[in-house]
């Protein structure tokens, strides 16, 4: 069954965005560098950074997002940029619609949202996005790993990329340290 890897771009003082949603100089290290992630893609890093996101992407077979992400990015027009499912969670329905030939499945619960991302995903990995979703999910033991990109950019306020997760977790020292250009790439398996 797939393993379940929380994930996100995060400030080093912990936000995914800023107060207004905005991600600033987060994604800076996502276009200056001179190696591309996918080809043909708009995304181009260092070649530290490359060598890591791009199997890391690759091993993606569905994503779990929460509605307010899904609003934001309208789904990314139902192309992610990783993976070939997508699951919402949401108490709110699919916009009429929207993208119909999209793999994206609506769920009313955190669990249940998982459980259908494990199963869409077959033997490849879940990328769960960080913030409230994630947050719930790690507090429920459903998170295996987490990964960081860590961006030297300090927010002082905003969106936390633990959401608002309760229980204290413990995380196994870092198995993936890598230095790109701007960013730092950490995993942590989660400790059951």
């Amino acid at each position: 069954m797939a393993d379940v890897v929380m994930h996100a771009v995060v400030s080093v003082d912990g936000y995914v965005a800023d107060p207004d949603d905005e991600v600033g100089p987060l994604f800076d290290w996502y276009f200056n560098g001179d190696t591309e992630i996918v080809d043909g893609g708009p995304f181009k890093v260092s070649p530290e950074s490359a060598a890591y996101v791009r199997p890391m992407w690759q091993s993606i077979g569905a994503t779990v997002m929460g509605r307010h992400l899904f609003d934001l990015t309208n789904g990314w027009e139902g192309k992610p940029p990783a993976g070939d499912h997508v699951v919402v969670v949401s108490h709110r329905p699919k916009p009429d619609g929207w993208h119909p030939e999209a793999s994206y499945d609506f769920v009313d619960d955190v669990a249940a949202g998982v459980a259908r991302a494990k199963e869409r995903a077959g033997d490849r990995v879940v990328a769960l996005t960080a913030g409230d979703v994630g947050g719930q999910a790690l507090a429920l033991g459903l998170v295996d790993e987490v990964a960081m990109d860590v961006v030297p950019v300090v927010f002082g306020a905003g969106k936390r990329y633990f959401g608002a997760a309760g229980d204290s977790v413990v995380l196994e020292d870092p198995h993936v340290v890598v230095q790109g250009d701007r960013v730092l790439h950490l995993r942590y398996r989660v400790r059951h």
